[in-house]
């Protein structure tokens, strides 16, 4: 039994179930975010955190921010599937729009599944908001490529797109070629921080030759995740949106995008693959955006941190917060 003194990491949780946990509780107009389990984790430490609104759920996105004289700012999940960090972002920010999330889809009903059909679905959830542009578009790690799809399907459409946010994604140089059980291992174990070296490296041998459902049901064997209800299902869709991301063929869209990138290239955790050096897209600035956009197009915005500090750490993300208020309101005459 749990109880309001529990500690939800002692209890068996880790980052991965933190961003599932904040996901669902939002589904249910429970507003705290995957930051806010990690500075509270004791459960009435949390309740005081957690915002109620029952009413602001609507089918295919999360509200945030209700009220705003600007036309809206829609955000996309990260890689990962956590769209929990809009939160602790906007809760930074004197923002003058309202604000919106935007969760993945259910992947069963896409076929076939490209960031293009995701994007189209997306859409349709945007629109019942918006019917009509300008659209402004916002997200945070490799997921928010998706963000770049939308603008691309709505540009097809011939409607205004007058901002896209990025905030530290990198276009790699070259498509992966991991399968879903590889992708799966990297977004998903890796980053884990209850798992050791020697047994994520079991986790990731094991993946070069196995399917989603073979390489959780080895994890559970050798005690790397306790059966967790809808870790599978989570699972599967982190391994179908990176199978969609890395068919994506990013074209030139004649936009402007602005870059928050951070300025320390490193990551908190070594990585558990002894990679020494930084891919040179991902330090550069522009975060390898200028090889499909003209240099002018891509606006660069430094943040202070790196990828995980610029978001987690307090003072970073109120940096971030100001900076992107800065860019929201630099474009607010195309509303």
């Amino acid at each position: 039994r749990v109880g309001r003194h529990d500690n939800f990491f002692e209890l068996g949780g880790h980052s991965l179930l933190a961003v599932q946990l904040a996901n669902r509780a939002l589904d249910l107009g429970l507003k705290f975010s995957a930051v806010d389990i990690f500075q509270a984790a004791v459960l009435h430490q949390l309740a005081s955190r957690v915002q109620i609104d029952f009413h602001c759920r609507r089918p295919g996105l999360l509200t945030v921010r209700a009220a705003g004289s600007q036309p809206p700012l829609f955000f996309v999940p990260t890689g990962y599937g956590d769209y929990s960090y809009v939160l602790t972002l906007i809760k930074e920010a004197n923002i003058s729009c309202p604000v919106y999330a935007l969760p993945w889809p259910s992947f069963n009903d896409l076929c076939p599944l490209t960031l293009e059909s995701i994007a189209a679905h997306v859409i349709a959830s945007i629109k019942e908001i918006q019917p009509q542009g300008p659209y402004r578009l916002a997200g945070y790690s490799s997921g928010a490529i998706l963000a770049y799809a939308i603008a691309q399907h709505l540009l097809n459409l011939n409607d205004v797109v007058s901002f896209v946010g990025f905030i530290d994604v990198t276009l790699p140089a070259a498509p992966s070629s991991i399968s879903d059980a590889q992708a799966v291992a990297e977004v998903i174990f890796e980053p884990l921080e209850s798992l050791d070296d020697n047994t994520f490296e079991v986790l990731e041998k094991f993946a070069r030759q196995s399917s989603v459902p073979e390489l959780l049901e080895k994890a559970r064997q050798i005690g790397a995740i306790v059966p967790q209800l809808h870790f599978g299902d989570h699972a599967l869709k982190c391994a179908y949106f990176h199978r969609a991301l890395r068919s994506y063929r990013v074209p030139s869209l004649p936009i402007k995008i602005y870059q928050f990138y951070a300025t320390d290239p490193s990551l908190d955790l070594p990585s558990r693959r002894g990679k020494s050096s930084v891919a040179p897209e991902a330090s550069s600035p522009m975060r390898g955006w200028d090889r499909i956009l003209s240099a002018a197009a891509v606006h660069t915005v430094p943040v202070p941190g790196n990828h995980v500090t610029m978001m987690s750490n307090p003072e970073n993300r109120k940096a971030l917060a100001r900076m992107l208020l800065r860019a929201l309101n630099s474009v607010a005459h195309f509303k």
